[in-house]
């Protein structure tokens, strides 16, 4: 069965919409309602912990404090792309990193599974050497 290219879209940008309502606000459950149960992810935070896949919805939770905990952000999606298994978005990230303007572009490419995210891998545009050192 072929699926249109409005449904193929509005399946990453419903995911990716949910994932940024997390992080701007902290509010994971419309996000967490489109996982699977093997959910897993992947981000690039360079500390320790962090740097390898995580899994879980709890972790993902625990990523959404950490992150409100050092970022004030919006995120801007730019490009949305996908195909049957796999969507992609690349958008802005901008506010405040640890008291400080911020300002990168980042991709996430989500893997579904039954039209529910099974893992997404965030891919950022410029180290965030800010963590190291707030």
């Amino acid at each position: 069965m072929e699926k249109s290219l409005d449904s193929v879209q509005s399946r990453t940008c419903e995911g990716f919409d949910a994932f940024r309502h997390a992080l701007e606000t902290g509010d994971t459950a419309d996000f967490l309602n489109k996982v699977t149960e093997d959910f897993h992810f992947s981000v690039p935070l360079p500390l320790e912990g962090w740097n390898h896949e995580q899994q879980g919805k709890e972790r993902f939770e625990e990523l959404i404090r950490f992150e409100r905990s050092v970022f004030q952000m919006q995120l801007t999606p730019l490009i949305v792309l996908e195909n049957e298994d796999n969507g992609m978005v690349v958008f802005r990230s901008e506010g405040l990193l640890n008291g400080r303007p911020f300002r990168n572009e980042l991709a996430i490419v989500f893997e579904f599974e039954a039209g529910r995210i099974r893992s997404f891998g965030e891919y950022v545009g410029m180290p965030l050497k800010n963590y190291e050192n707030p």
